[in-house]
């Protein structure tokens, strides 16, 4: 499972990239999105045919890439809004999908959050 911190953001780009771009193409996507490449975040790539994933992130003074290619079947690619960019994933949505999982066919259950009381404090 990948760890991360929950500042981390993860965007999976909605339109299909050309997988023989590298650190300097991918990065210059993901400026033209309008995002920060050295924000830390993951960013997220399929391939047209959906075989192929990479992800490009900041760390520690260099880019990395982690690329995956299936040798059978396709990466699901999850529900972008019309024209979106891209959509936000969770770490645990990012695992599932590189796994092969397809998104559209799983129900997360609403998760539990505390009520937000609004208190003043009084000195």
């Amino acid at each position: 499972m990948l760890s991360l911190p929950s500042s981390v953001r993860i965007m999976l780009f909605a339109g299909a990239v050309d997988m023989r771009k590298g650190f300097d193409g991918l990065a210059a996507v993901v400026v033209a999105a309008g995002h920060d490449v050295y924000s830390g975040h993951l960013f997220v790539f399929l391939s047209g045919r959906g075989d192929r994933v990479k992800v490009l992130t900041w760390q520690r003074g260099g880019f990395v890439i982690w690329y995956k290619r299936l040798e059978r079947g396709r990466f699901q690619r999850p529900e972008t809004p019309t024209n979106a960019t891209g959509v936000t994933l969770e770490a645990d949505a990012l695992m599932l999908l590189l796994e092969g999982f397809d998104p559209r066919h799983l129900r997360r259950p609403k998760r539990w959050e505390p009520e937000k009381i609004d208190r003043q404090i009084q000195l």
